[in-house]
């Protein structure tokens, strides 16, 4: 387990920087599971911040696994998180993002209508979330994307 803390050092509308204070990125840079447990801790941390409560995380069936399932504004959330390392510079060009395709999207739905089934009432509202998350171990900082209601 890592012991990490985050601060918010810039706000925007949908990106959120935070520093690293207490983790050695560079040591884990190339292991891609530790890189996405750290993304997976930092988009916990970016979406409290932006009002989110954690419900659960690592909620997985047979169809597969959700990262994070959180609940905002009487909707519960089932946030897919992508993270990538990149040593020199957090490029605004790459998206990890992007790499949530649709056979990915497909598995999470069937997930999240598990955990609907067990967990909330049938009338309550739910949704597919992303956050990409650019970690620059150089200068030990996370640039967070939210991209909410994907389908």
């Amino acid at each position: 387990m890592f012991l990490v803390k985050y601060i918010i050092i810039r706000n925007t509308s949908t990106v959120i920087l935070f520093r690293v204070k207490c983790l050695c990125i560079d040591m884990y840079r190339r292991d891609t599971k530790k890189i996405g447990q750290i993304g997976e801790d930092i988009a916990c941390q970016f979406l409290i911040r932006k009002g989110f409560r954690i419900l659960d995380r690592n909620f997985s069936k047979k169809h597969g696994e959700v990262d994070i399932v959180a609940e905002k504004s009487g909707i519960v959330r089932f946030v897919e998180v992508k993270t990538v390392s990149r040593e020199n510079t957090l490029d605004a060009e790459y998206r990890p993002e992007e790499q949530v395709h649709q056979k990915k999207l497909d598995k999470i739905a069937r997930v999240a209508s598990v955990y609907m089934d067990k967990h909330c009432h049938t009338d309550t509202d739910y949704q597919i979330d992303v956050v990409g998350i650019l970690l620059n171990a150089k200068n030990k900082t996370a640039k967070c994307r939210l991209f909410e209601g994907v389908t």
